[in-house]
């Protein structure tokens, strides 16, 4: 296959910071930034990016409401709009996962976005979705298929691929996603944004219709880390109502962080050799600025292979059984049989991969006392939505090769466009952390990004009552 050089890209919109000096200034309000949204999204038409959006008039309306808020202006996210994958509850919206017949009206709305809105946010609409958030290519849809940003048919990736497009279209700064095996990262590789999937339950999973709930982020999608840590601050927070919730770790103290890289003939390009030359031109350039160490890639490869391979693909049948068993016929060819695989698997063999996993998390851990983070890529390769329908399972395989051990392992991490292949392709490397090292991880992101980046200069109330350790992994070992 060949890509244009030339092809468009990822078109940035203002940041959350420029949207909110032009609202206190005065040069700008929520109601003109409410105008300039929908008329962009108008202007599209049907792309697959959204499947459903607050009318034009009823978004006005609300962007005046939040003028008319007390203290609207000191509001940290005074009149920013934003999009929330189709997943996620919004009260008296259509939750539809991309599957008409299972679509329900929520009456309440998810604590994340309620915090949003809480902050000055403006809800905008939902997102398209690979059909349950199964998925990592974004073709899984009865809706319009969206394409990337890039052209040339490229698949805009999944499972988050209308939040990932709406960022990359320059239509919102932020929109907010999920991240179960990947569902965050590759879509944001894939449309040259920045993907961050966060510590599993730093934010509450109250109100996202689970995939596999042992393993689900919601997770943030945005055009730079500043807007990314602005989004966070306000949408972090322990709720007791959420199993899985947990506190935030240490801001990162300021010290030289160890980046492992695997060995160059660990990493699996799938033939792309333009992939490959990109990557690793891109790790050449970080050996002559950061501390670098090796990190062998296996034991992640191993605890990725148990995600579809092995019982936790049974996991989803604990929120769609029942739905599978009374309207098979509703539910996409691949996902129908995706989800139908689970139902081989036993007791027995979920014990089974719980221990073996347990290895591997042992195994894991102790590298993390030899390193800060791991840099790989965040995909090896691209596909064409033609190629993706020719080849579902295998596809999306690839596409997962580096994102599906993530949250089995317990990782944060952040995919962060660095650039191009000499064809045009995005270029997308991931950052990988422990759990509760995010603040580290999204300090390097900036590097990578050359954002100045401090706690001294994060948005009001980002200092962390908890103090850093003296070396990270004291924290982690």
């Amino acid at each position: 296959m060949t890509f244009d050089a030339t092809a468009t890209g990822p078109s940035i919109g203002p940041s959350v910071a420029e949207i909110l000096q032009s609202h206190a200034s005065g040069s700008g309000s929520p109601t003109k930034t409410a105008a300039r949204v929908a008329d962009a999204i108008a202007a599209r038409g049907d792309d697959g990016t959204w499947l459903s959006t607050v009318p034009r008039e009823k978004l006005l309306a609300a962007a005046e409401a939040v003028e008319q808020r007390p203290g609207a202006r000191t509001l940290p996210l005074y009149g920013v709009p934003f999009g929330v994958k189709d997943s996620i509850d919004v009260a008296g919206v259509p939750t539809t996962l991309s599957c008409p017949d299972y679509a329900y009206i929520p009456a309440a709305t998810a604590p994340a976005v309620q915090r949003l809105l809480d902050a000055g946010a403006l809800y905008v609409g939902k997102t398209n979705l690979d059909q349950f958030a199964t998925g990592l290519n974004g073709t899984r849809t009865p809706y319009t298929v969206p394409r990337s940003v890039y052209g040339n048919d490229m698949i805009s990736g999944g499972s988050s691929s209308g939040s990932a497009l709406t960022v990359a279209l320059g239509q919102v700064p932020f929109a907010v996603a999920t991240d179960t095996a990947g569902s965050g990262r590759v879509p944001a590789a894939l449309n040259g944004v920045v993907g961050f999937k966060p510590s599993r339950g730093l934010i509450s999973t109250v109100g996202l219709v689970p995939a596999c709930k042992s393993l689900d982020c919601i997770t943030v999608m945005a055009g730079s880390i500043d807007d990314t840590d602005r989004v966070l601050e306000v949408v972090i927070g322990r709720d007791d109502r959420d199993s899985w919730s947990r506190d935030r770790g240490p801001r990162h103290d300021g010290r030289s962080i160890r980046v492992g890289l695997p060995a160059p003939d660990e990493l699996d390009f799938f033939g792309d050799a333009e992939m490959q030359t990109a990557h690793l031109a891109f790790r050449d350039r970080i050996s002559r600025t950061e501390a670098i160490v090796d990190a062998p890639l296996a034991p992640f490869l191993a605890a990725g292979a148990l995600l579809y391979s092995g019982p936790w693909v049974a996991e989803r049948l604990v929120e769609f059984a029942d739905f599978l068993a009374a309207k098979p016929d509703s539910i996409f060819p691949v996902v129908r049989d995706i989800l139908r695989s689970g139902e081989k698997y036993t007791a027995v063999d979920a014990f089974a991969a719980q221990q073996k996993l347990q290895d591997l998390k042992a195994e894991v851990a102790r590298l993390w006392e030899h390193m800060d983070v791991l840099v790989v890529p965040t995909i090896g390769t691209t596909f064409t939505v033609d190629e993706v329908v020719a080849r579902p399972i295998d596809c999306n395989t690839m596409l997962g090769h580096y994102t599906h051990f993530g949250n089995l392992l317990d990782l944060n991490g952040i995919a962060v466009p660095v650039g191009h292949a000499a064809d045009g392709r995005p270029l997308s490397v991931m950052i990988l952390g422990p759990a509760l090292s995010d603040d580290t991880v999204l300090t390097l992101a900036a590097r990578f990004l050359d954002e100045p980046r401090t706690t001294s200069t994060l948005p009001a109330g980002a200092q962390h009552k908890h103090s850093a350790p003296t070396t990270l992994t004291e924290e982690h070992s």
